[in-house]
């Protein structure tokens, strides 16, 4: 699974969706839909949609941030919506067999920190990982001080041992 952030607003085009895009059309053709027919659906903060790329890869389109510019109510990224988000990955991707892969969600376009994501990740995804197998991993390029998710020098990431293991084993993205 490859899951990233949207906003509310239905706009997509900026950002890590671009690379997305350029990959796979169903993500946006799907969220724009999605986000088109809202009031018959379950489309809001806090909400995620798998898209089935591949037969073994699916891109999650989680709704965690409100619009997209930063106002009077702080930057776009809402946290608690990306919990919310995050802890319904980590169901789907243990029913799946599916280990995550992601950016570094919210700290982009949506103006989130990363000392606010890290423990949300932490309390959703590795917690779960650390009790039913759910494999997340952050792989992107950033500065300032490292932290165990960060990108390795070279572009490979870094990864927990354990992790590493489990992805010897042959499960699915």
């Amino acid at each position: 699974m490859i899951a990233h952030i949207c906003n509310d607003l239905g706009g997509w085009g900026k950002g890590f969706v671009v690379a997305i895009s350029r990959r796979w059309p169903q993500p946006e053709r799907d969220y724009r839909d999605w986000h088109r027919h809202r009031a018959g659906n379950d489309f809001a903060l806090g909400a995620t949609r798998l898209v089935r790329v591949t037969p073994d890869v699916w891109v999650a389109n989680m709704v965690g941030q409100r619009g997209i510019r930063t106002g009077s109510g702080g930057p776009p990224i809402r946290y608690d919506a990306v919990e919310r988000c995050l802890t319904s990955l980590a169901d789907q991707a243990q029913a799946l067999g599916a280990s995550v892969h992601m950016p570094r969600i919210g700290c982009g376009l949506a103006g989130g920190t990363w000392n606010r994501m890290e423990p949300v990740i932490e309390r959703t995804l590795c917690a779960r990982h650390r009790r039913d197998g759910v494999r997340p991993r952050v792989t992107a390029p950033r500065t300032g001080s490292r932290s165990r998710w960060d990108a390795a020098p070279g572009g490979r990431s870094r990864s927990h041992p354990q992790r590493e293991a489990s992805d010897a084993q042959g499960h699915r993205t």
